[in-house]
């Protein structure tokens, strides 16, 4: 006999070689630059989302809304992941409440209360809503069914 015992892997536990995924993922550069490329890109939606929702108010809105939704649905998609979702949200975020600052003169960029209060609580909902959502299913992955 050998020094040690030898395991056998439990029914139905992973595989040993699985790799890690979401935050427990090792860091990639290129997986870094990409989280950093979509948090620039969310900014750069809340400031466009900002102007768009002040000008063109009811549809500007919509607009604005449905841009924020496509980039934190989309961030989502491709990395499988909520932090694909967080990172264009914590950037539209950031830029948002820049924008709400304001100037020294006094103005600032969004047009009325009521655009701005749909605009900031719409965001984060759909920030959430894309953040907790359930995985979607794989595409040719096995449904465990027998005889399909």
């Amino acid at each position: 006999m050998s020094g040690g015992k030898q395991r056998t892997p439990r029914p139905g536990a992973p595989a040993g070689d699985a790799r890690a995924t979401g935050l427990a993922a090792p860091l990639d550069p290129g997986r870094i630059a990409v989280y950093v490329g979509l948090t620039v890109l969310g900014a750069l939606v809340g400031i466009a989302g900002a102007l768009v929702q002040a000008a063109w108010f009811p549809a500007g809105l919509v607009l604005a809304l449905a841009a924020c939704a496509g980039l934190f649905y989309g961030g989502r998609c491709v990395f499988g992941t909520q932090l694909g979702s967080l990172a264009p949200a914590a950037g539209w975020l950031v830029s948002v409440v820049l924008l709400l600052g304001g100037r020294p003169e006094g103005d600032y960029v969004f047009g009325d209360e009521l655009g701005l209060t749909l605009f900031m609580l719409g965001g984060m909902a759909i920030a959430v809503i894309c953040a907790t959502m359930s995985r979607s299913p794989q595409l040719g992955a096995d449904s465990g069914r027998p005889g399909k």
